[in-house]
């Protein structure tokens, strides 16, 4: 039995998650004292005892905990783990019916009403992320229902939180047949090779599927491309099957490289024709200019924060001067496609980012297209922080 208990919202946050606002901050609850154990049934309540919602505690670096249902007499049971998954699959048919693309997600947070919780698809495997110790008591009842809604060859899961100060990185498989890796799946009829069995990171970036599209299908043919924080050179892939003249791929980890020859490979590409550089970008950006190398496509989507032996990288406070270095190692009419998935800033301030490396570049640029989350990495307008990622096309004008 899953014990619940009262937890009282201070009033300053309390008309906020009354209009529909999921997450439950620390500094939110009056008295966190009575919160013992995480997976805990939260009742939440106003100064004045009005009921607001009910979820469950759960400590993750966003908050405490997320309100689940808006109904007082709604149980928290597996009936209602079932309907909120069978709802999230429903969602996704047009993805399960796509044979261009076999990788996707299934179950994203929040958005598809449970956060903490993610599931995304792999060509018939699932992976189950919790995000939390409180949405892992829930694992027995979340883990039936999903055997029960689909199909699957396995499923596997990835802990995305510490147990006694460590965070699980081996193999997690939990049910069906264990894949042989790598794992070969498609997006919009380019290949991917996935490691489902290692560690939290995959070997591909679900969310920027759409923004890979546009470079292969609109920006690519022709062009010599530097693809920054390259991890598994995902975008590279789709720029030299888009007619890239060469691809340049710069990223910090040694594996990068092992990685993306591997990409490359699959997709039928000479990697031997394309740079791979194992180097800080930082570094990489001081090298350019001092070569005069330049490029007419210039791909910067860095992790949010980032830090190398010399260099400390925080989306929110050092993307402009990130920007004005792209800037002057790209070819006047070339492009830029500026990305982060930093939930600390919206899409206004991000542009603001844009116009300021611009204007300290002095330099003049043209936003050509916009992108935020694609349809399967569902959001709610009440959650503006889960819809974190904004990526701008912007061309660099004479």
């Amino acid at each position: 039995m899953v014990t619940e208990t009262f937890v009282k919202i201070k009033a300053k946050y309390s008309d906020k998650m009354k209009k529909g606002n999921p997450i439950v901050l620390k500094e939110a609850i009056v008295d966190t004292d009575h919160l013992e154990s995480e997976g805990m049934i939260i009742r939440l309540v106003d100064e004045h005892d009005h009921f607001i919602g009910k979820g469950y505690y759960g400590k993750q670096n966003k908050g405490y905990g997320w309100i689940l249902t808006r109904k007082e007499n709604e149980q928290i049971n597996n009936e209602f783990f079932y309907n909120k998954i069978m709802n999230a699959i429903q969602f996704r048919k047009p993805f399960f019916e796509d044979k261009e693309t076999t990788a996707f997600r299934v179950f994203n947070g929040e958005g598809d009403g449970i956060g903490g919780l993610i599931i995304d698809y792999y060509d018939g495997y699932y992976v189950i992320s919790w995000y939390s110790l409180g949405i892992y008591q829930f694992k027995d009842s979340i883990i039936e229902a999903l055997k029960d809604l689909v199909i699957y060859k396995g499923i596997y899961q990835k802990k995305r939180f510490a147990e006694d100060g460590k965070y699980l990185e081996e193999d997690d498989f939990v049910t069906g047949e264990r894949g042989e890796f790598p794992l070969i799946v498609k997006e919009n009829g380019a290949s991917f090779a996935v490691y489902l069995n290692d560690g939290a990171m995959v070997g591909v970036f679900l969310d920027q599927r759409e923004v890979r599209k546009a470079i292969r299908d609109r920006y690519a043919n022709g062009k010599h491309v530097l693809n920054t924080f390259s991890y598994t050179g995902a975008f590279s892939v789709f720029a030299a099957l888009g007619g890239a003249a060469k691809t340049t791929s710069v990223d910090l980890a040694n594996r990068s490289r092992s990685k993306t020859i591997e990409q490359f490979s699959i997709n039928g590409i000479d990697y031997e024709a394309q740079d791979i550089i194992v180097e800080d970008v930082f570094h990489y950006f001081k090298y350019a200019v001092k070569k005069q190398l330049t490029f007419d496509l210039v791909i910067l989507d860095p992790p949010s924060f980032a830090r190398s032996k010399k260099v400390t990288f925080s989306a929110a406070k050092d993307y402009t001067n990130l920007l004005k270095q792209a800037i002057s190692i790209t070819e006047d009419d070339g492009v830029i496609v500026a990305s982060t998935n930093s939930a600390s800033f919206d899409m206004k301030k991000f542009k603001g980012f844009i116009d300021k490396a611009f204007h300290d570049s002095g330099g003049k640029y043209k936003t050509l297209e916009e992108h935020t989350l694609p349809a399967d990495f569902k959001t709610i307008k009440e959650y503006e922080e889960g819809n974190y990622l904004k990526v701008v096309f912007v061309k660099k004008i004479k």
